[in-house]
């Protein structure tokens, strides 16, 4: 196939991805995903951090909530922008690494045969977020060691930023990297002096304000993100199975969710025969940068006992079409690339499908609680009884989020009754309290009261 066959493939690919996945959970949908509101109930109250994650994620749905406020249809689409671009992304990157356009075709479309890359898309959280700046931290580290040339690192130093801004987990790549120049180094690599001081000053630089709310605000996400992974003690005891469990059960997930992916590829080569030349320094660097992210995430879990849950791998696997198919290069066969398409066209297809099913057939998710009607009850009850509109939204980032969303005044959500007592809150100001059990408000909201979809809700606000 020409070159310029398999580009226009690859943008009726882009073009595609884009609209299927952005419809079909328009259409599926009642509601917004958790992820999803969670972000838009922070970007209600835009800071530099929350008690969960870095900000950019809840900066993301923001603007797009600026742009077209409450059309859930935006935020599907903003999550498609974030993936169809990395594949962009990776498409540019393997173009230093392959002549032939169909390699670079093959090494995008294979993504196709890994479900966080389709399937859980619709939900824009932080690991849809960090993805971008993921495939753009490896793109830029590749230019910085091939042309040594300062603005390479300042770009390196800013999607590196933008990256931890969307989840601390992409420190894992962060150390990568610097192993990578490391070796990089120590076989002959000449880089110029003040080079070194470019990349790092400008992430520092990126993440400042960040750091300075973390330090206000006691290091809360850090805290909650120990509090979520770590299992290492239980009643002051060490659990030393967990050490060998959870590395083991991690594997599994992984071996399980790559099955489509090397089926895949089964269809495109002649054999399956793997050479490693680490004398090429293509293939180095390809390995270094998708394994040594995979073999620090397993060490953690090995070392630390910890719990790694399969959506926290949603990046690690951006580049393994690259570098699979870099390797097995000489094995592959154009002739079958005719079946490889079937393949992929298959999956391309059941995808969407099977979500659009699951949409469907299952109505006790999250994706079908009736938000809009519980806020048009909310704001009925509110009108009858205050003059005001409601300013603040308070309780767990579910339910309250929602209020938050679907609200015409957009009020602020605030996690939790405690945390926002803390708040200077003027007389005039309206406030919702939603909670799942009414011992939480009886004994503290001075209200009016009423229960929907079974929860709780307590109002104040200036009586008419």
């Amino acid at each position: 196939m020409p070159n310029n066959t398999a580009k226009k493939i690859f943008f009726y690919f882009l073009i595609s991805h884009l609209i299927i996945w952005t419809l079909v959970p328009s259409l599926a949908n009642n509601n917004l995903p958790r992820d999803t509101i969670e972000a838009l109930a922070w970007g209600s109250d835009l800071q530099w951090g929350f008690d969960k994650h870095p900000p950019l994620s809840a900066f993301a749905v923001e603007v797009f909530y600026k742009i077209f406020g409450k059309q859930d249809w935006a935020y599907y689409f903003l999550s498609q922008i974030f993936i169809v671009s990395t594949f962009f992304i990776i498409w540019k990157f393997s173009e230093d690494f392959f002549q032939n356009k169909n390699f670079s075709l093959i090494s995008v479309l294979i993504l196709e045969g890994i479900f966080f890359y389709n399937f859980t898309t619709p939900e824009f959280n932080v690991n849809v977020a960090q993805i971008p700046f993921w495939a753009l931290s490896v793109y830029y580290l590749w230019k910085c060691i091939k042309y040594d040339k300062a603005i390479d690192y300042l770009f390196l130093g800013l999607f590196i930023g933008l990256g931890i801004l969307s989840k601390y987990l992409f420190i894992y790549l962060v150390l990568a990297i610097k192993l990578v120049f490391i070796y990089m180094i120590k076989k002959g690599k000449k880089i110029k002096l003040s080079h070194y001081f470019i990349a790092g000053p400008v992430t520092l630089l990126i993440l400042l304000p960040h750091l300075i709310w973390l330090t206000e605000n006691n290091y809360i996400t850090i805290t909650y993100g120990l509090h979520r992974s770590a299992d290492i003690f239980y009643a002051g005891e060490p659990r030393f199975l967990n050490h060998l469990k959870y590395p083991a059960v991690f594997l599994f997930k992984q071996i399980l969710l790559m099955i489509p992916f090397f089926l895949m590829i089964l269809f495109v080569v002649n054999k399956f025969k793997i050479k490693f030349n680490f004398k090429d320094k293509k293939t180095a660097f390809l390995i270094a940068i998708n394994i040594i992210p995979f073999v620090l995430v397993f060490l953690t879990s090995l070392f630390f006992g910890i719990n790694i849950r399969t959506m926290w791998m949603t990046p690690f696997y951006l580049f393994y079409g690259v570098m699979v198919i870099y390797i097995l290069q000489k094995y592959i066969n154009l002739k079958k690339i005719n079946l490889f398409y079937s393949v992929f066209l298959f999956l391309f297809i059941i995808s969407p499908s099977l979500y659009l099913f699951n949409s469907v057939a299952k109505k006790d998710q999250r994706i079908d609680y009736p938000a809009k009607e519980v806020a048009l009850e909310v704001k009925k009850n509110w009108n009858r009884t205050f003059k005001n509109d409601i300013d603040f939204v308070v309780g767990e980032a579910w339910w309250a989020g929602n209020l938050s969303y679907h609200l015409d005044s957009r009020p602020k959500f605030i996690r939790g009754y405690l945390n926002f007592v803390k708040k200077e809150i003027r007389p005039d100001q309206g406030i919702v309290y939603i909670e799942s059990e009414s011992s939480k408000l009886t004994k503290k909201c001075p209200g009016e009261f009423f229960i929907i979809q079974s929860r709780y809700v307590c109002m104040v606000g200036v009586n008419k």
